[in-house]
């Protein structure tokens, strides 16, 4: 028994940041040597799930934890490798080589991604009112926008495959095709990757929510109004729901539940943790909603609407103003409302506040760096609020605060070289704004959306009915995607033209579309980068994602629905 020694509870602490490799060889006939691969070792209860989605955005970070390591001695037996230890019974068996792994494009997805686009070009007859060249660029966004849903390759890969055929094909030129690599709001979205690196890398997002734990901490409905306005107020100076969840509200989610005796996979998730997790995942979409620069799709929505003629003005006031009241709202009742719905079974936590306090002293005094990255954040946050006053662009001020951040030494150029996220985004974000750029300026759009309204039309519904109509096939359409920048690329522009061509007002009809973007992030567990990391967290259970994602679904519609309308007519959008 003495060779799983690594498994006992009174093994010391490897750090989750600590690779481990064992050569095979034999001790004995009686004893084989655990063999482990070259992986993680997860902390407690940290699911391999959310890793993917993570673990290049944030790295490790010791601030991960509101506990000191002495309450988490009862649990160590949970720390596990992610393959389990096993011990060979025969021969040394053979270690699979990463070649052996299948390489390439899947298959299946492959074969259907493909097959959609070339019946759109050879077998669906052209309308004559568009060309031939709009027609071919239809078919390649069709096989592209499949291939996001299927994933044959990863997302980036496959649109660069997407954007080569255009070029091959002599669909676009390649200065047409590569025209978007240079829009603001890409690298816009590129930098706020880094911002948010800055608030995980300094712990500055932890500091603040962990303040929140210890002011409103004492039961656990507190404790979840703690962290949802804890991340309110972060979320406009922090422009990533991914970074937001996985860097700061997930690892203080776990360390809190474990403390009550509330673990992953385990009946006892009910206690804390499934409730927690819900809650703030719930409520992420309503912080994301209410600023622009809280999430990326939200830049990319009015860059897309820019391009449809619908101009928003002083955007970053504008896009706060009209979601204030619902999105406050919302925010106040989702805690609330999945308390009766999705109940704890702990009530009271009137340990979590001293254990706060515990972790902000171990934390010391702000430091230099941290101060550092609230002052660049206030200064961007003001430039954005009111940049268009001095002729500043959102663009410029992300610009502005990098370059003081790089400058400071709060984040070094490795930093920004290892966010692959960032990198990866600026690729397939282009691709797909180009092609939806070029899809408007040959009339695929305007030709869709005529075909729709038409349709609308001979049902005989006004435009709030044509509104109501097309914003839920909007939100629910999501079931089909794993991405909610992938959603907004494939289907945001098609559907705010319908809306123009059923007589909807273009402001609201954007904003409308823009907000529901970030809603439907949190219907099921593949819905968004910050659903893989909630659900990965091991807490809930997927028959309960899909439940209380659909009944938010229709909470939030009615809420922004109602709630939103009437705010919406005295602000005079409509």
């Amino acid at each position: 028994m003495g060779c799983f020694a690594l498994c006992s509870p009174s093994t010391s602490f490897v750090p989750s940041t600590s690779i481990i490799s064992l050569s095979r060889r034999s001790f004995s006939s009686s004893c084989k040597s655990p063999v482990l691969t070259n992986r993680f070792i997860e902390p407690l209860g940290y699911s391999s799930s959310s890793s993917s989605s993570a673990s290049h955005l944030f790295g490790s970070h010791s601030r991960f934890s509101l506990l000191n390591s002495k309450p988490f001695a009862p649990h160590l037996n949970t720390f596990r490798p992610q393959k389990s230890i096993q011990a060979s019974s025969s021969s040394v068996e053979k270690v699979k080589s990463p070649d052996s792994a299948p390489q390439g494009a899947k298959l299946l997805p492959f074969a259907i991604s493909v097959a959609i686009g070339v019946i759109v070009r050879f077998f669906v007859p052209k309308p004559v009112e568009l060309s031939s060249q709009a027609w071919q660029l239809l078919s390649i966004f069709s096989s592209t926008v499949a291939g996001l849903v299927l994933g044959p390759l990863p997302v980036g890969a496959w649109a660069f495959l997407g954007l080569t055929t255009s070029v091959v094909t002599k669909t676009l030129t390649f200065s047409t095709a590569f025209s978007a690599f240079t829009s603001e709001v890409i690298w816009l979205i590129v930098i706020s990757f880094f911002f948010a690196r800055g608030f995980v890398k300094t712990g500055l997002g932890d500091r603040i929510a962990t303040y929140f734990v210890k002011w409103l901490g004492k039961s656990t409905l507190g404790l979840s109004y703690g962290l949802t306005i804890g991340e309110a107020l972060i979320a406009p100076a922090m422009p990533s729901t991914t970074a937001r969840a996985g860097g700061v509200f997930v690892p203080i989610i776990k360390s809190l539940s474990l403390s009550a005796g509330s673990r992953p996979g385990d009946p006892s998730a009910k206690k804390l943790g499934s409730y927690l997790i819900q809650s703030q995942f719930q409520a992420a979409g309503n912080s994301s909603a209410l600023y622009l620069t809280a999430a990326a799709q939200n830049l990319l929505c009015l860059q897309l609407a820019e391009e449809l003629g619908v101009k928003i003005a002083s955007p970053w006031v504008s896009w706060f103003k009209a979601a204030s009241l619902p999105a406050f709202v919302s925010l106040l009742a989702t805690p609330f409302i999945l308390y009766k719905l999705y109940p704890p079974e702990t009530k009271d936590t009137p340990e979590a506040p001293a254990m706060a306090a515990k972790k902000l002293e171990q934390m010391g005094p702000v430091t230099r760096n941290e101060w550092v990255m609230v002052g660049t954040m206030i200064l961007a946050v003001s430039l954005w609020v009111f940049g268009d006053a001095f002729g500043i662009a959102s663009v410029v001020t992300a610009m502005l605060g990098l370059s003081i951040l790089l400058l400071l030494g709060v984040l070094d150029w490795d930093d920004c070289l290892s966010e692959k996220s960032a990198w990866d985004t600026l690729a397939w974000f282009a691709v797909l704004i180009g092609m939806a750029g070029q899809l408007t300026n040959l009339g695929i759009v305007t030709w869709m959306s005529d075909c729709v309204a038409k349709s609308l039309q001979s049902l005989s519904l006004s435009w709030p009915g044509a509104f109501v109509l097309l914003q839920a096939s909007y939100f629910f359409i999501h079931y089909l995607f794993a991405s909610q920048i992938g959603h907004v690329g494939a289907l945001f522009s098609a559907f705010l033209a319908m809306h123009l061509a059923s007589g909807v007002p273009g402001v609201l009809a954007a904003l409308a579309l823009a907000y529901n973007t970030n809603l439907f992030g949190a219907l099921t567990h593949y819905s968004s980068g910050q659903a893989a990391i909630y659900y990965g967290a091991g807490f809930v259970d997927l028959p309960d994602v899909f439940k209380i994602g659909f009944i938010m679904a229709v909470v939030n519609a009615a809420i922004w629905g109602v709630v939103g309308g009437f705010w919406w007519k005295f602000l005079g959008l409509y």
